[in-house]
């Protein structure tokens, strides 16, 4: 068949478009494709008799062998618990700022989304905003997560003080991690993406933090046009006493209200679920994409998860070289 010379032709990795005229031509191709090492990407019949291949020059790698184990799809389960923010950062992914619509996911969501991701086998949750340190009651809805996976909490860590510091001390130690923003040394860079005076807060809820007894990651937010200053970055991290596995360095990524940055699309993205009041998302940095919504129906969560998994396979199998990780925290 002439699929067959034209598929020897191409590069590794490469893919192609066949018709084909019956079933039994369907069969030879998938046995023709197993006894040479290639792959049968997709089939799409149109009618009984005949239709379209995608075949592919080899064997996919296995992601597996090249993804850690916690970051594969599923691994990792993220929650928007709010969109509002007592900041407004000008790369926010979400676009959130003090004027911002909550969306608030909510604690009873949050309980079933929690419950069915641990018997569906997420490893670790992320809460994330807006600013969850907003939300009257994040300590109860910590607990709660605790309860059942490895939690971790993205915060700006400035709301550290009276019944944000109250809410912080009844949080869990153990299964808990926070992680705080800091994106520069100094306070000018960091100050200048989101606002006067929060370098110095956010340096002084790490502290808080420690002192009390939790695990303190932190992230940094870089800026191409400003200096990164890599190696004070981390003297300040290591300063505080974060480890060098905590301290979390990306890229901004265009996307809300970011007018620079890395631009993804969802094929280029390693999927980490992403839940919020909206829908359910391949991404936590393109949770307000509309290409990148896997469903509207954020419960029962067991079909998302079943279909992003799926989705990536597909992906994985027909654009080897295109995934990549962004990492979040």
């Amino acid at each position: 068949m002439a699929l067959m010379r034209i598929v020897e032709q191409m590069a590794e990795g490469d893919t192609a478009e066949f018709s084909v005229a019956s079933a039994s031509e369907l069969d030879l191709v998938r046995r023709w494709c197993e006894k040479t090492g290639n792959t049968l990407v997709n089939t799409l019949m149109v009618e009984q008799d005949t239709g379209q291949v995608t075949i592919g020059r080899g064997r996919p790698r296995n992601p597996g062998s090249m993804i850690p184990a916690d970051r594969m799809p599923g691994a990792r389960l993220w929650l928007y618990t709010n969109f509002h923010c007592n900041l407004a950062c000008d790369y926010c992914c979400v676009a959130s700022s003090p004027k911002t619509d909550p969306r608030l996911l909510g604690i009873d969501n949050i309980l079933a989304l929690v419950a069915e991701a641990a018997d569906w086998g997420v490893r670790s949750l992320y809460l994330t905003g807006g600013e969850p340190f907003l939300l009257p009651d994040i300590d109860v809805i910590v607990r709660a997560c605790v309860d059942r996976l490895p939690t971790t909490l993205l915060t700006n860590g400035m709301l550290f003080r009276g019944q944000g510091l109250r809410k912080l001390q009844a949080m869990p130690r153990e299964g808990f991690a926070l992680q705080i923003s800091v994106d520069s040394p100094t306070a000018e860079v960091h100050d200048s993406h989101r606002g006067a005076g929060s370098w110095k807060r956010a340096l002084s809820g790490i502290r808080i933090a420690l002192d009390e007894g939790f695990t303190v990651r932190v992230a940094a937010t870089i800026s191409a046009n400003d200096d990164p200053a890599l190696d004070e970055l981390h003297a300040l991290f290591d300063g505080l006493g974060i480890p060098r596995s905590d301290q979390v360095i990306r890229p901004i990524a265009r996307q809300g209200v970011a007018e620079e940055g890395v631009a993804f699309a969802r094929e280029s993205l390693i999927p980490e679920v992403t839940v919020t009041a909206k829908g359910v998302y391949w991404h936590p940095v393109a949770a307000l994409d509309e290409n990148a919504l896997v469903s509207r129906q954020i419960l029962p969560l067991t079909p998302s998860l079943d279909r992003v998994s799926d989705l990536f396979a597909q992906q994985w199998s027909s654009v080897t070289a295109a995934s990549a990780m962004f990492a979040c925290a």
